[in-house]
């Protein structure tokens, strides 16, 4: 994401483009001006002001070379087919590096075809000089806008992460109040269909939680010293961290709750409190929008002090055990929401610190060039997505040129153009922009006339094409449609400046139609690589994933909660692959329906194993050094034995080996939940919670098995399921 002031600085550029091609007198060059200054803003994320330069330069060098390759091959085939092929499944493989590669890999490629569309618009010779100062004009246009880029970065350093930050704390104030929804003393809900949108949820926290790292981490660099803002925006992200453990944690069965206390408001005050603290999350996204300072809200604890109080009432009349231990569990979240209560009300601090004594943030870039090389080789691989999209992108532009030089060689790098922004990398994605695409097309050639008939003056169609870029950029991820539309304007706009707008709107509509169809084909024909083929790696590694995170929990029982980076990092990575199945689970159900018969499975194994990593948040919330250290081995063994239990499942995802799975189910403790307390530990509320939420685990691990049973049985249909 390159920041929310993105359209600003494309204003400020193309604005002072513009008012120096009128200036000057020099219309004709105002198009590729405008286009090298679109391409380099399509390259631009988040960064510091020196990273952001270095950014700049490379992403020039790339543009400098796409654009004179193009000069020198255009007019021999034999060269330029091969290299737009090689090119296009280079510079797609940059993504394998880290998210900036990928920005300036994806520009460098539609700059590629820009200067394809400006020598192809102009009437200079082959190899001529006017072809050359086509792609000089392209280049500093990209150079124009890096200006304004680099020096918004120098200027406003903590901009982008103050953003970032705010919009982290709005979408996990939404993620609390929908969690709340799942505390109603209400029998027959549907709580998997609630279990599922806390699934999505999570999904996009996830997202701005590593958003906000990363921008954090490229503005301290390796000094880890920050100053500034920046001191307590990582403060508010740690915090956010913490926030987010223990809102995602789950203490007990939902359901067996809500059959307990049914005739108790017990399960409602936590709901109030929980929506509550929802509502401070969204009040702290908004100070942190107005640099304001953050005030808790008081009410909230009185809630908890009137929660506390509603327990102790129903303590005092138990009868049954089981209650009891219903009970424990809900004193357990009571527990848990006046420390998620403490986190909020350290966001008052100036420095956000919060007691903590490690602040470290790992860095997830490469450091050396060996490492880039290495990043990419391991995608070299025909189960890497990547690859395949790689592959199936250089095949598409190869086939899409091909098609244009059968039906109209002239203006009909259209074709290109579309081919390359509609080519997604999941199914899904791409029939969503086909329908977008071409629907945005059709708007803005409409749209583009209009303007055309009504503003015939050169400057205020100059003006016009201005706006249109910014709208672009300022609704291009949100509203593709209409970021589509305005787009196509700029393009009618530009290119009427020398006269020949008309004769492109009715081409420009062909050529999208066709760009869009021949992505459409590529993604069936080419390597397609439908998300049933990666379910099993990837609810693999999630169980990998949650087995570490569970390691690193029962570590800290032994000294208690230590909030460190290895900690940290283990919670990190199981809540990424736990955001990257749901992803891909939910791009399943965008597929064709005979690629996915067993979608539903996938479905329920996704619920389970998003709340069993709700249990295992539930463990870190409540990290504790028990009060019997004797006990410490015994628990440890536990925790290590489900830990076993759930790589050994992990195991049998991936090879379909019955041992395995056999090996999973064996390890897993029948025992039910309530009555793990019950075991000599009444005094030690540590060990008591910690085999209660470890049975809740092994449940799931269970329930899992049964899922991963059913995915992997044999097909007669012969869906794919493997690579």
């Amino acid at each position: 994401m390159a920041g929310h002031a993105q359209p600003l600085r494309v204003l400020l550029t193309l604005g002072s483009l513009m008012a120096i091609g009128s200036l000057s007198g020099h219309a004709e060059a105002m198009t590729p001006l405008f286009l090298g200054a679109i391409a380099s803003a399509l390259a631009e994320t988040d960064d510091s002001g020196r990273g952001r330069l270095r950014a700049q330069a490379v992403t020039l060098l790339c543009f400098a070379a796409a654009a004179f390759a193009v000069v020198s091959w255009i007019d021999n085939p034999v060269l330029f087919v091969p290299g737009l092929a090689l090119a296009a499944f280079s510079l797609t493989m940059l993504g394998a590096i880290e998210p900036r590669y990928k920005a300036v890999g994806f520009a460098t490629l539609i700059l590629a075809i820009y200067a394809m569309l400006g020598i192809d618009g102009s009437a200079a010779a082959p190899g001529g000089a006017g072809r050359l100062q086509e792609a000089l004009l392209l280049l500093a246009g990209a150079a124009w806008y890096g200006v304004f880029s680099v020096a918004w970065c120098t200027l406003f350093p903590a901009q982008p992460v103050q953003a970032q930050l705010a919009g982290l704390f709005r979408v996990l104030g939404d993620y609390v109040c929908f969690k709340a929804s799942l505390f109603e003393p209400l029998r027959g809900i549907d709580m998997e269909r609630k279990r599922l949108s806390l699934a999505q949820l999570n999904t996009q926290v996830v997202a701005e939680l590593n958003a906000a790292k990363e921008g954090i981490f490229r503005r301290i660099g390796s000094t880890r010293a920050p100053t500034g803002r920046i001191v307590r925006y990582r403060g508010l992200y740690l915090i956010a961290q913490d926030v987010h453990e223990r809102a995602t944690s789950s203490h007990d069965d939902y359901n067996a709750l809500a059959d307990a206390f049914f005739h108790s408001d017990l399960l409602y005050r936590c709901q109030r409190v929980l929506t509550l603290q929802g509502e401070a999350c969204r009040r702290l996204a908004l100070s942190i929008e107005r640099r304001e300072p953050f005030a808790a809200d008081p009410a909230t604890g009185h809630a908890l002090a009137e929660l506390q109080s509603a327990i102790d009432h129903e303590r005092a009349q138990l009868r049954e055990p089981r209650r009891a231990a219903l009970l424990a569990s809900v004193e357990a979240m009571a527990w848990n929401l006046a420390q998620l209560e403490r986190q909020l009300a350290g966001a008052t601090e100036p420095s956000a610190r919060a007691g903590r004594a490690d602040m470290g943030l790992f860095d997830r870039s490469p450091r050396s060039g060996r490492e880039m090389v290495e990043r990419v080789r391991r995608q070299f691989t025909p189960r890497s997505a990547l690859f395949r999209h790689a592959l199936r992108l250089a095949v598409a532009l190869v086939a899409g040129y091909g098609v244009m030089l059968l039906i109209h060689p002239e203006r009909g790098y259209w074709i290109l153009l579309t081919t390359l922004f509609v080519c997604q990398q999941a199914w899904g994605d791409t029939v969503s922009r086909v329908g977008q695409r071409i629907a945005g097309t059709a708007i803005g050639v409409v749209a583009g006339w209009a303007l055309l008939v009504l503003f015939p003056q050169p400057w205020a169609q100059s003006l016009l094409a201005v706006a249109a870029g910014v709208f672009f950029f300022a609704t291009r991820a949100t509203r593709y449609l209409l970021a589509t539309a305005a787009v196509t304007v700029l393009v009618l706009m530009c290119f009427n400046q020398v006269g020949d707008s008309d004769v492109l709107m009715v081409p420009r509509l062909i050529d999208t139609a066709i760009g869009s169809l021949i992505a459409a084909l590529a993604m069936v024909l080419v390597l397609p690589h439908w998300q049933a083929r990666r379910f099993s790696d990837l609810a693999a590694a999630a169980l990998r994933n949650h087995a570490h995170y569970l390691r690193q929990i029962a570590g800290q029982y032994r000294s208690g909660a230590r909030d460190d980076l290895a900690y940290r990092l283990a919670r990190r990575n199981a809540h990424n692959a736990d955001a990257t199945l749901s992803t891909a689970v939910f791009e399943m159900f965008r597929e064709p329906g005979f690629v996915r018969p067993r979608a539903g499975t996938a479905l329920r194994f996704l619920i389970q194993s998003h709340t069993l990593l709700s249990y295992l948040s539930a463990l870190g919330a409540h990290r504790a050094a028990p009060h019997a250290p004797q006990q410490l081995d015994a628990l440890r063994m536990e925790a290590e034995g489900t830990a076993a239990a759930l790589e050994a499942l992990a195991s049998y995802m991936e090879g379909g080996l019955p041992e395995a799975g056999e090996a999973s189910a064996e390890r897993v403790d029948h025992e039910p939940p309530e009555a793990a307390p019950h075991r000599g530990e009444a005094g030690d509320h540590a060990a008591r919670l910690f085999r209660t939420e470890l049975a809740l685990v092994r449940q799931q691990i269970e329930a899992l098995h049964e899922q991963a049973g059913r995915w992997l049985q044999p097909q007669p249909d012969g869906a794919p399921h493997s690579p």
